[in-house]
């Protein structure tokens, strides 16, 4: 049961926006690795459409990994057993670092990082996990901690024995839960766990605000991570996958932007339909990346002193041309004329609310 992600472009799990459409572009663009948006391991094993769709692959992901979330190690095992016999995928990925309420509540994410019992409970699960699939590598997913107090930061404790548990590899993402993507991702803080974490042969992969090829480089210079995973700095510009792939800037166009949203368009008609339903669909998942992607501002804008912050919305700007302009407004109905170009008019009555805060920070 091995697992080889050195060296190779992850891109994160992302709820809501993570689905398959999105992954082609981001194959098309350069990932090497891609994995589902989390599933709740109880609603898999009750059977739920919804849930069990998200497990679903694409020919064109090569290596490819589903997420699951769940607090119980009996829970877990049941899951580890049927996505090993029943799903398409190369590795199981366990999301130990969810800050959302409703999974916290369950016992599931952050909530494992929290104190001793989450701890003893978290290795359990992956023992259990592990040992109930017998083709697939078994990763994790955590977060530094649950309280944003460094005395408090668990995840070195984790990562050194997370090896011996069964985990084949582990992602690191360097903010606590209590922080949630408010913060800049604390880096000193996964190389030091990358070092902790070599002995016993865990790759560990960084995760967090990885927004250029130049932020890629930086953090896999001292050559103790695998990789590094890339999350928002993929929604907000996808080709910083290219970027990285190609080492370079690349300062994109307005239209080559546009036929990014074309490529998603015509991939979500394919995955949802092409009825009535499936371009609504489509619609909706290529709004809620919007919400995202609008906030790139252009190299040749930032050389002419436009500030950017990739972590943070960027202030008003013109674009170079009435196109680039449309692209980089924050406004729904903005949103609406971008998609209208792909998938015609909406139907009447139609209003659209994005989903996620974390675009907001």
């Amino acid at each position: 049961k091995k697992l080889d992600l050195r060296g190779k472009l992850y891109v994160a799990p992302l709820t809501t926006v993570g689905n398959l459409p999105f992954r082609r572009v981001c194959v098309a663009l350069g990932a090497d690795v891609t994995i589902s948006e989390m599933a709740m391991a109880s609603n898999i094993l009750k059977g739920e459409r919804s849930e069990l769709a998200l497990l679903r692959r694409h020919p064109s992901e090569r290596l490819f990994g589903v997420q699951v979330c769940g607090g119980h190690p009996d829970l877990m095992a049941r899951c580890g057993e049927f996505l090993d016999n029943d799903v398409d995928c190369d590795f199981v990925d366990v999301n130990m670092g969810c800050p959302i309420d409703g999974v916290c509540a369950k016992g599931a994410g952050s909530t494992l990082l929290r104190d001793e019992v989450g701890l003893a409970r978290m290795k359990k699960l992956v023992q259990a996990m592990s040992g109930s699939m017998q083709r697939t590598p078994l990763t994790i997913k955590v977060r530094m901690g649950y309280d944003d107090d460094p005395s408090k930061y668990v995840a070195h404790d984790v990562l050194k024995d997370a090896r011996a548990w069964g985990a084949a590899a582990a992602t690191l993402h360097g903010r606590t839960r209590a922080q949630r993507y408010s913060r800049l991702a604390d880096w000193r803080y996964i190389r030091r766990c990358a070092a902790v974490a070599a002995p016993s042969g865990l790759p560990l992969v960084g995760n967090g605000d990885v927004f250029s090829f130049k932020d890629y480089e930086r953090h896999m210079r001292g050559g103790t991570l695998a990789t590094c995973m890339i999350g928002r700095g993929a929604l907000i510009k996808p080709w910083v996958l290219t970027e990285i792939k190609e080492r370079r800037v690349w300062d994109i166009s307005a239209s080559e932007r546009l036929a990014i949203f074309g490529d998603f368009a015509r991939h979500g008609l394919e995955h949802w339909g092409s009825d009535e339903r499936g371009v609504e669909t489509t619609r909706r998942f290529m709004m809620e990346w919007m919400s995202y992607t609008h906030r790139y501002v252009p190299v040749g804008l930032l050389e002419s002193g436009v500030a950017q912050k990739m972590h943070l919305r960027p202030a008003p700007y013109s674009g170079r041309n009435e196109l680039e302009t449309l692209l980089a407004s924050d406004a729904v109905e903005d949103w609406s004329r971008v998609a209208e170009m792909f998938l015609g008019k909406p139907a009447p009555g139609f209003s659209f609310v994005p989903k996620h805060k974390s675009n907001s920070y």
